[in-house]
């Protein structure tokens, strides 16, 4: 029997013990409203969608091609608009995430305005948005489930047969999908990282992102200036949110370790060594040094260090920070990834510069020589020229194979003119199995795109504006915008039943029946999209 069955046969029997106080409960109204409220609380997602990604993980392990990916949003209505199309063109939400982007919530979330991402926004609009994204996903299973209610009414009115759609309400497949939360550097110390990391996981979070930067000189993945903390401070953050899910029950609660060393020349502090070769030996071997002969060489305010039984000085710069040496990117994020695996973290993040399958691969081979099931979440960023780095990746190809790559030039292959060409139609389909390549040949379970609805709204905007304050007027909305919504089946066509004007409808009619006052009546203007497109 469903769970719409069960309900449903439970408030029956809490109507009857009730007498007639409750005769003007409909059992089925009820089951209904709770058929389309599943979620009661955020630990509830939290609980069920820790146990999807679990299993996606397991999934992946025993076949690469099972991989996941996700988008980024900064509106619970844009992550609402995203799994119905995800369910409309898919056929399932199956393996497919929402990702939340700090970068996102810095620049279009902030009561401060548009910041940079540098974890100046408040830390309290993290666990707001993860609520409200999980508020939309929730309406648009109620949405959904109501327009399947009222299938069935009118199939039961006119005496068809109501068992495809009793299966379709039975079996109903959610819109409420994991989202991996990024908590930046932890906004703080470890306290302050776990009474985060908790309000993210009651909001709803099964995952939590955590980056190797120094919370309060944290900088984008992408830009310069990155300043990473030695592995106990990190490790102590890690420990901190897994500490926030075991509290809160959420046991298979996942945790993503991101390292920025690849791209990080800088530290904060030099971390106290106890033992030979303990991580903080490690951490300070890479540091930059010059050998001291003598004490007479130091000045007042210099440190200095016994490494391998020498005197050295580490290379301190005007701010304070110390340089690593140069060419150890690659060796600190096969240790980060390592020590972070070892020490609680389910999932790898490598910030790169670039989207070179051989370059993550080449980390990731390093890295399983000791966890052979590590693996990684995999920023698909826009910070990437994905056009000009994969073109230039088949030139150097080409280059190598030894074919006339004359009638290019390196540098300028972004140029309109090469947008036909055969090495830009190459370069073209290795961006589109890119994610099924690394997946299969980098270690990547999980592909997502950071901020890609920041760019598609700056560009749909763009657009319309261009037309409607331009010679096409009224005719770009209607020819660019709600001509296409028809033409491509877009729910949201229909924006008052989008934001809930039917949902209300129909409690009005439980609550009230005859006496309702109903939006959907004859004069509502939405009814002019009934029609075929």
């Amino acid at each position: 029997m469903s769970q719409y069955q069960n309900d449903l046969n439970a408030v029956m029997q809490l109507c009857q013990q009730n007498g007639s106080g409750w005769n003007a409960i409909n059992p089925e109204y009820a089951a209904r409203m709770k058929a389309q409220n599943r979620f009661k609380t955020g630990l509830e997602i939290a609980k069920y969608t820790a146990a999807i990604m679990r299993q996606d993980m397991q999934d992946y392990d025993a076949d690469s091609s099972q991989y996941t990916q996700s988008l980024g949003c900064w509106h619970g209505f844009i992550g609402q608009q995203k799994m119905l199309a995800v369910k409309k063109h898919q056929g399932s939400t199956n393996k497919k995430y929402l990702y939340l982007s700090g970068w996102m919530v810095a620049a279009l979330r902030s009561e401060f305005g548009p910041l940079p991402d540098q974890s100046m926004h408040e830390k309290t609009s993290v666990p707001a948005l993860i609520e409200e994204l999980y508020t939309f996903l929730r309406q648009a299973d109620a949405k959904e489930l109501g327009e399947l209610f009222q299938a069935l009414d009118s199939a039961k009115a006119s005496g068809q047969d109501t068992t495809e759609i009793q299966a379709k309400i039975d079996n109903y497949e959610t819109h409420v999908v994991p989202i991996i939360a990024d908590i930046d550097a932890g906004f703080g110390n470890e306290e302050a990282t776990y009474l985060l990391a908790k309000k993210m996981i009651e909001a709803g979070a099964c995952c939590i992102q955590i980056e190797n930067q120094v919370s309060d000189a944290k900088q984008c993945g992408h830009q310069d200036g990155k300043v990473t903390v030695p592995h106990e401070d990190f490790l102590a953050k890690i420990n901190a949110v897994r500490y926030a899910f075991l509290e809160l029950g959420v046991d298979d609660g996942v945790i993503v370790a991101r390292t920025d060393s690849l791209g990080a020349g800088l530290t904060q502090k030099i971390p106290v060594s106890t033992s030979e070769g303990d991580l903080a030996s490690q951490y300070n071997a890479f540091l930059d040094t010059t050998e001291i002969n003598s004490v007479d060489e130091l000045k007042d305010g210099d440190l200095a260090l016994r490494q391998d039984g020498k005197l050295v000085k580490p290379i301190r710069l005007p701010n304070g920070l110390f340089k690593f040496k140069d060419n150890t990117g690659f060796d600190r994020v096969v240790l980060d990834c390592v020590t972070s695996l070892q020490n609680g973290a389910d999932l790898l993040w490598i910030e790169t510069e670039k989207p070179h399958v051989g370059q993550i691969g080449a980390m990731v081979d390093e890295i399983r020589k000791t966890v052979p099931n590590a693996k990684l979440v995999y920023n698909n960023s826009p910070s990437f020229n994905w056009t000009l780095n994969f073109r230039q990746q088949v030139f150097d190809s080409w280059l190598e194979q030894g074919k006339d790559v004359s009638d290019y030039n390196r540098a300028d292959l972004m140029q309109v003119k090469y947008d036909d060409s055969q090495l830009a139609q190459e370069a073209d389909e290795k961006v589109r199995t890119f994610q099924a390549d690394a997946a299969r040949e980098a270690g990547i379970f999980h592909h997502l795109i950071t901020l890609p609805t920041y760019h598609t709204a700056a560009l749909s905007t763009d657009n319309l504006a261009k037309g409607y304050f331009g010679d096409e007027g009224m005719l770009a909305y209607v020819k660019g915008v709600q001509r296409q919504e028809l033409r491509q089946g877009l729910a949201c066509v229909k924006h008052q039943a989008m934001a809930g004007s039917n949902l209300g409808d129909d409690h009005k009619e439980y609550f009230s029946g005859e006496q309702a006052l109903k939006a959907a009546g004859e004069d509502n203007t939405m009814n002019q999209f009934d029609v075929a497109s």
